[in-house]
Parts: structure tokens; sequence; C-alpha cells
């Protein structure tokens, strides 16, 4: 028989979430078989909200949940407009003295139960660098990025104090040792130059990092080319970086093979072990489907994906082009990515076609801007096209597919300004009374094909909110960001008000397939 104990910390746990409560409060549960019972009776869908997380220094604007990550029981928040001058971990975050330097907040589980670990700050930390924009997390190691930041200094563990290259970017990484976090490495570009804004995307597996810098300028093309010539204005560049011991260095230097100015390539990253993808949001060739013609470039800012692999000898390769099967200027393909194993999620949030559900032919482009996702998976060496996910509320402006994220045959898709009033998991739709509340939707893989199985809103939905601005997965918990929310509360599962705009938030979903495996 499985651990009673456990089953009443869960009991607690959702007792304390505001719209578990209001459910069961007309009949308090007398025994754990009982508020089983009743949790089946108002859970029959398959997600319910575990968790309603605030920073511990909650400010307006700070844009608590703009970027989130998570692994296992680490959840990873960043607050990339958050304004504390401190430095560190776990230092003052009270003050207001650096306007948009940022932070981040790592909170854990523990039977049920969320906790903030630490509040970490970059070491260099000052007004407008946005530390935060970008996070993830590998096991107990974090990484960081930082855009704005304006340090000249050149591969890792550099000068951090001259800012004389404005917005070249940084990215820092955190490990923990117990509970304890602490900076190992600061992390510059090889060829650093103000505006390149690395940074800009970050992503860890294991011990290897992907940073991407969309601005960087060169006019090289591939892997490890020519840095210094920035002939290329905003073509993008990826950064590697791997560990050995404790310490990490720059691997390879990543272009577009058809890299061309304004391409920002580096937009969006993703990795898993060997296998590194890269969004080119700005690209603007005609191609379509895998190893199409990249040289025609009559679809401006269509947008591509590149996959890269590592070989046993260290060495990158470029092994994919990927792009839409139906390829449409503007569209922002690679806007976001996520990778696992062989299994590619791609967003195109401008994506315009008004079909709804999964696999339509997405050729009527009569709902601008409201966003698709792509499904790519690998036999061997060779990509194939697997799905097309459009929302089950398509809509103009919705920007499905701003943020996505994948874990086994799991995907989550951010909708972030998608409209419905609707409240918690597979609401009402079909209304557009909350402007910009947004929503996330989740599509699982039965062994035939992807569909969609819920509909993701918070349980406080209001208009402006911003939900689904990023999202993750991890197992069976989803994670979804609300940079806009206004509650002004601090901690976990605070009461909800709106006296602090865009402070932010971010919401813990779970499925509750878990009863089944403790309760039986």
């Amino acid at each position: 028989m499985k651990n009673i104990r456990k089953k009443f910390v869960v009991y607690i746990a959702l007792l304390s979430i505001p719209f578990v409560n209001q459910s069961i409060q007309a009949k308090q549960p007398n025994s754990v078989a009982e508020f089983i019972n009743q949790i089946s009776s108002i859970t029959a869908k398959a997600i319910i909200q575990e968790a309603y997380i605030k920073a511990s220094n909650t400010g307006g604007g700070d844009r608590f949940g703009f970027s989130v990550a998570l692994s296992g029981n680490t959840l990873i928040v960043g607050a990339s407009s958050e304004d504390s001058n401190s430095t560190g971990i776990n230092n003052d975050g009270d003050n207001n003295l650096a306007f948009g330097s940022g932070a981040v907040y790592v909170f854990v589980r523990e039977n049920g139960l969320w906790s903030q670990q630490a509040y970490i700050k970059a070491s260099n930390a000052q007004f407008g660098d946005q530390f935060g924009v970008s996070v993830d997390i590998s096991g107990d190691t974090i990484v960081v990025g930082a855009r704005f930041e304006d340090s000249a200094g050149v591969g890792v563990n550099a000068d951090e104090s001259n800012n004389s290259a404005a917005n070249s970017g940084a990215a820092y990484v955190f490990h923990r040792v117990g509970t304890i976090w602490s900076q190992q490495a600061y992390l510059k570009a090889s060829n650093t130059d103000l505006g390149d804004e690395f940074g800009e995307s970050v992503a860890i597996s294991n011990n290897t990092i992907v940073v991407g810098s969309p601005k960087e300028s060169s006019n090289a093309t591939e892997i490890n080319g020519d840095d210094s010539d920035n002939s290329s204005v905003r073509s993008g560049a990826s950064y590697i970086f791997t560990r050995s011991g404790s310490v990490w260095s720059q691997q390879a230097y990543l272009k577009a093979s058809n890299a061309q100015a304004s391409d920002s390539f580096g937009t969006a990253v993703s990795i898993s072990n060997d296998t590194v993808a890269v969004g080119a949001i700005d690209e603007d060739s005609s191609a379509i489907n895998i190893n199409g013609d990249e040289t025609d470039n009559t679809a401006s800012k269509s947008g591509a994906t590149y996959v890269f692999v590592r070989d046993a000898f260290d060495e990158w390769s470029q092994q994919a082009y990927i792009k839409a099967h139906n390829t449409d200027s503007d569209d922002q393909f690679g806007f976001s990515l996520a990778i696992d194993d062989d299994i590619l999620v791609v967003g195109a949030n401008f994506e315009s076609s008004n079909e709804t559900g999964v696999n339509a032919p997405g050729n009527d482009n009569s709902a601008l801007n409201a966003g698709s996702a792509y499904v790519y998976s690998r036999i061997g060496v060779t990509w194939g096209f697997d799905a097309y996910l459009k929302a089950s509320n398509t809509d103009a402006g919705d920007e499905f597919g701003l943020s996505v994220d994948i874990s086994g045959n799991q995907i989550v898709v951010g909708a972030y300004v998608e409209s419905s009033a609707s409240n918690g998991v597979d609401g009402d739709q079909s209304n557009n009374n909350a402007l910009l509340s947004g929503a996330g939707y989740l599509f699982k893989f039965d062994g035939t094909q992807w569909q969609q199985e819920s509909y993701l809103k918070a349980f406080n939905t209001d208009s402006g909110d911003l939900f689904g601005y990023d999202v993750a997965i991890s197992g069976d918990s989803i994670i979804i960001g609300a940079q806009g929310e206004s509650g002004s509360a601090t901690g976990i599962n605070p009461i909800d008000d709106n006296l602090a705009g865009g402070s932010g938030a971010v919401y813990v979903y779970i499925d509750d397939s878990i009863f089944a495996d403790d309760f039986e």
C-alpha cells in the first residue's frame, strides 16, 4: 500500500489552490478516500492546477514569468525587468535602484509543495541588462541570458566591468551543490560587439550550452568561420560552450548555411544531447519542408530552422535546413523551438491560416497572426514532417506558437494574446472578453497521431496577463508564464489582486493521472 502521509500532503496542497478550494468548500472531506472522490468529480479533465507562484519581491513591471524552464522538481523563472541593484545569490531584492537589471528565481517542489530556493542576480547587475530574458536548466545547472548587458569582454570569465559594448549581451552559468547555488561562469561571445544581443536565447543539455545572438553581424557561414567581418548586419550567430569538470570553454561558432543580413539566426535555440536547433525568424527563402532551395529570397521573413549535430570527435555540422510546409512571408517560423531526442517542435507565431486542430491544410491566410506550430521527427539522420498544430479556437492575432516545449509524447504551446475569459482547464474558448489574457494548449501523441488534450487558462484570467508568453513541460508538470499578470502578493498560492501591473506570475499544472498511481 502506498504512503498515506503523501496522500494527505497532496490533499493539503490542493486545498491551498484557490479554484480547487472553492470547488470543495461546500462539503469538506472526512478522509483521503472521500477527498479523492471529490477531486475526481471536479477534475474530469486530465489537468489540474497545482500552484500559482509569485516572486519573493513582487514589483509592478518586473515581468516575472517572462521566461521559464523546468527540470523534474526544479523550476526556473526569469523576471527580465526586475529592478533591484543587488548582485549574486539571495541578497537584498527590495530596492529598485537598477531599473530593468533583471533577476531569476529558483523554486523546488517537495511532496507536492513548492518553495523558493534562490533569488539570483548577475554578478555585474546593471540598469537595463535584462538578466533573465532567457533561462534553461539541466540537472543542477542553470544558464541565464542577459541580452542587453554591455561589457566588452570576450570569451569565458572575461572582464565584466568595461561597459563599452552596449547591448552586446552575456550569459551566466549557475550550479547547485545540495541546496546551495553559486555562479560557475560568465559567458561572452568570441567576437563580442555592441548590439549583438548575445543571450537573447539560451539552452543547456548536460555539459553543453548553446547561446543565441540574433543581431551578430559577421558574413561567415556554417561552422567556425571568420567572425571578424561585420558586413552581414544582424545575420545572427549561435555559440556552443562545453564544460570539463567545472570549467567552461567555447567549442563552436555556428552560422546558417545561407547566412544573410537581417536573418536573425539565433532568435531561438534548443538542445538535446548532441543535437542543436537554431531559429532564424527573418530568413527569407520560399523553400518548403526539409533541405529545400535556400537561395530564393522571395518569402520575406518567412523564417527557417537549422539543425546541427556533434560527432564523436566533438565536430559540429549542419544536418538539416527546415522550412514550413506552407511557407509564407512574415510567418516567423522558428520564433520558438523545443527538441527532445529525435522530435523537434517549431513555433511560427505570425502564421495566418484560419484552420483549427491538427494537420489542417494550412493554406487559408484569413486569420492574420493566428500562429501555428510544427512537429518534425528524425529517423537515423533524416528529418521528416510529422504534424501541423493549430489552436482549437484559432483567431487572428492570438500568436499561437510564440512559445513551445516538449517532453516525451507531450507538447505545450503558448498563445499569449489569446483573449477568452474562461478560467482553469478546458473552459469556454468561444468568447473574446478578456483581451490579451493568453492561453496554453497541451498536445499528446497517442502512438499514431498528435491531438489536443487540454486548453489551459489561469484560474484568475484577466485582460493583459499574457498567459503563455513562455511555457515549459517536464514529465507530468506544465509551467505557464504570465509576464503581464498584476497581482501584488508574494510567494506560493497567495491571495490574488490586481495592484501591481505587469508584476507577472507563473502557474503550475499537473496531469491528474498521478492520482491513479498514488491512490490505487
